[in-house]
């Protein structure tokens, strides 16, 4: 047999796992602390209303954080499902005129304070409101066509309301965020 000398030191393999959770694995007496600390039942109305505070601002955070990346189970139950999104989507990745509109309200109100150019202004002013009636009523069709071939079976109820409202809002203020660029195109299926 083969004897190892004793002045060597003893190597043994470490093999740390990859992806690993990163700590410890709490002992027995540290899980049940924690489950207990969970399941503690706040008794005076001071702790029953910290609780209740606690669980809104954790609920909002989600919320919030559904309203940026469009996640469907937190989001608020007007914005949530396939048809919904969809229809975010196709408002999103068109271009509309009524994104033009806070910068030529602006000028019509400059142009309107001039004496001289009150007509123009006013004549602006109401050319950017019959473009922006245009666009809707065309988007309107547009989307309940494009609803009736990807969703057959769905009814477009609200859908309409819910596209114009998106789409009078300025891209940047959007919630939830737009997940599409403009012009991009948007998957067959939203299942």
């Amino acid at each position: 047999m083969f004897r190892r000398n004793s002045t060597e030191p003893e190597t043994t393999p470490t093999h740390d796992k990859v992806g690993g959770k990163g700590r410890p694995t709490p002992s027995r007496k540290e899980a049940e602390a924690a489950a207990r600390a969970r399941a503690k039942v706040p008794r005076t109305r001071k702790e029953q209303a910290a609780a209740q505070r606690g669980a809104r601002g954790d609920t909002s955070r989600r919320m919030r954080e559904a309203m940026k990346t469009g996640d469907d189970r937190y989001l608020p139950a007007r914005d949530r499902g396939p048809v919904r999104r969809f229809i975010r989507d196709f408002v999103d990745a068109r271009f509309s005129f009524i994104e033009l509109m806070v910068p030529l309200l602006i000028v019509s109100m400059i142009l309107g304070y001039n004496g001289s150019t009150v007509q123009l202004g006013n004549t602006l002013l109401f050319t950017t409101l019959l473009v922006i009636i245009v666009d809707i009523v065309m988007l309107r069709f547009r989307l309940r066509r494009e609803l009736a071939r990807r969703f057959p079976g769905e009814t477009p109820k609200g859908a309409t309301l819910y596209a114009a409202m998106r789409s009078l809002q300025m891209k940047f203020l959007r919630l939830p965020k737009p997940q599409v660029k403009i012009g991009e195109k948007l998957p067959e299926t939203y299942r």
